[in-house]
């Protein structure tokens, strides 16, 4: 592996070159140990055989490359374990790869673990001084941005307090704040933000809309809306290959909901006189991956067939509907009297209908909750069913309505 860091001119174009980058790791401490030392006298005599995976080692990253050019910002999503870190932690220089290259240009700012950079003994002060330093900038340049580090991360009580007495949110804002306020031409970022409380978090991303014109941002993050909002091109990572990579970033949120979908009841309460026999969208487009796909704007219906063990009355059915964030956003009408539904023996099956789907784009499921007249729980599922609403539009918000422009 080769990596390089040089001073970006005002006309670079590309900030980033990632070119067949792969890692491996191994899943048992001993054999780790001794495969380094094996790594170490190979590597002296030239006979390293980087790509060849050895018995209990796995890829953590393999085989992945891009470019970056500043001004745009690369969304990197995946599952837990899926190598995300792994792949910043070699971008920021601080495990090596087995294989491929890195030719990063300019200075490069990096918020990827939890205080990581800091000294713990010394106060945040002094730390900024640090980081600063690394960085790449002299004293009194850190001397000019300073105040207005002090004030973003707003500090200004504690900041000559060691950095081990901070609490996690105080040590994200820190970091965010030297990370972001230093303008670096990399800016590398994990999930380290979800720590921050709402306000700090909307700050942050204001920031990173002023300094993206001028920057090249790598963004890792679960939050799916957040990376929609300001990434520009994405690579789903699975197993530390890339599932997807490109611009349509769309496209990828879509699939890695889809990788949380399926069909599989998930049973929080039963109390044994109402039974679930089976839930399914009947007018859909297209099924991809078990989901089906129904258009934004027209109707859609959902089959339900139960079995009522105790067939006196027919229960109350709230069924609500969850967006791809596991947000409930929305509640369909329970049944009344007045709906006439019918049972046959014990089987009950009805069909509830939605004229006119607004819900935007995006992967939803379906939560029910059934209860006696007298408001007592007999049942409650959730994940009954996902299904996909398709429009050519993405949009952070959970419905899409249609609306009408008069003069």
């Amino acid at each position: 592996m080769s990596e390089k860091r040089e001073i970006a001119s005002p006309d670079s174009e590309v900030l980033v070159k990632v070119e067949g980058l792969s890692k491996k790791f191994c899943k048992n401490l001993k054999t780790s140990l001794w495969y380094g030392l094996k790594d170490l006298v190979s590597g002296v005599s030239g006979s390293r055989e980087e790509r060849v995976l050895r018995p209990k080692e796995f890829w953590a990253v393999k085989d992945i490359s891009f470019e970056l050019r500043r001004g745009e910002c690369l969304g990197l999503i995946g599952h837990n374990g899926a190598g995300k870190s792994t792949l910043l932690k070699i971008l920021n220089g601080l495990i090596n790869p087995d294989a491929g290259k890195v030719t990063m240009k300019g200075r490069i700012g990096a918020l990827i673990e939890l205080g990581a950079g800091f000294n713990p003994i010394l106060s945040g002060r002094e730390n900024i001084y640090n980081n600063g330093a690394i960085l790449g900038f002299s004293r009194k340049e850190i001397d000019s941005k300073l105040d207005a580090i002090i004030a973003f991360a707003e500090l200004e009580e504690f900041i000559d307090m060691p950095v081990q007495h901070y609490s996690s949110g105080m040590k994200v804002r820190l970091g965010f704040a030297v990370a972001a306020q230093m303008e670096p031409d990399v800016l590398i970022i994990d999930e380290v933000l979800a720590v921050g409380d709402l306000g700090f978090v909307l700050k942050c991303f204001k920031t990173i809309d002023t300094i993206l014109p001028h920057t090249a941002v790598i963004f890792v993050s679960h939050n799916m809306p957040m990376v929609s909002r300001i990434c520009s091109q994405i690579i789903l990572m699975e197993h530390g290959v890339s599932k997807f990579q490109g611009e349509d970033v769309g496209q990828a949120i879509d699939l890695y909901y889809t990788r949380f979908a399926n069909n599989e009841s998930n049973v929080v309460f039963d109390e044994g006189s109402v039974v679930l026999d089976n839930v399914e969208v009947t007018n859909y487009t297209n099924i991809i991956d078990g989901v089906p796909q129904v258009k934004w704007g027209e109707e859609v219906k959902f089959d339900f067939a139960l079995t009522i063990k105790d067939a006196k009355e027919i229960p109350i059915f709230n069924i609500i509907i969850f967006d791809k964030e596991q947000r409930p956003v929305a509640l369909l009408e329970p049944n009344t009297k007045s709906d006439n539904l019918k049972l046959e023996g014990k089987a009950l099956k009805f069909v509830i209908s939605i004229p006119d789907l607004q819900l935007s784009k995006g992967i939803y499921s379906i939560n029910i909750s059934v209860m006696n007249k007298q408001g007592t729980p007999l049942l409650r599922v959730n994940n009954i069913l996902t299904f996909q609403v398709l429009h050519e539009k993405e949009v952070w918000q959970p419905f899409l309505l249609k609306t009408s422009y008069l003069n």
